[in-house]
């Protein structure tokens, strides 16, 4: 169903393509906007468990492209170290496909919010819990079931760990 990865060289194992997950901080979801038209939003994210957790308002142009279609796609950029002599860049990236859905369960809904909360706030999660009460009735939470993703770095970082293998 999911094409495979054309420059199959420069693929990264699974692990490393879920520790890239789990340490960006942005990334942009895309979604299938009005009239058909791509809409692609930089958005803070958590990863556990085969799934991403985003926050959101309840309303807005997201939240309607999900409600139409579930399937989405989420790409995150972990290096990007330009190359000037070489005419490139030292890349590693992400790129993941699956299905969004906005949660309605307030247990799935407050686990997600932690998860966010102890990504970016590690050293506030006593406070995060009455952060998250404050916010409660105006946050959605959507969280995407990871189907397929790749990792891909640029040739020169593959052939550089070869080296040094």
């Amino acid at each position: 169903m999911f094409r495979g990865m054309r420059r199959k060289r420069q693929e990264l194992p699974e692990t490393e393509t879920i520790a890239m997950l789990q340490s960006c901080t942005s990334g942009v979801l895309a979604v299938q906007g009005d009239d058909d038209y791509p809409y692609a939003v930089p958005l803070s994210f958590a990863c556990e468990d085969g799934k991403l957790f985003f926050h959101s308002a309840k309303a807005g142009h997201k939240i309607d492209a999900i409600e139409r279609s579930a399937k989405v796609s989420f790409c995150v950029i972990a290096a990007d170290d330009v190359m000037q002599s070489t005419f490139t860049t030292h890349f590693r990236s992400a790129v993941v496909f699956g299905r969004a859905r906005i949660l309605t369960d307030d247990g799935e809904k407050r686990h997600a919010l932690e998860c966010l909360a102890a990504k970016y706030s590690p050293d506030y999660l006593e406070a995060a819990g009455s952060e998250i009460d404050g916010e409660w009735k105006r946050v959605c939470v959507i969280e995407l079931a990871i189907e397929h993703m790749t990792g891909k770095a640029a040739i020169e970082i593959i052939k550089e760990r070869a080296q040094t293998a």
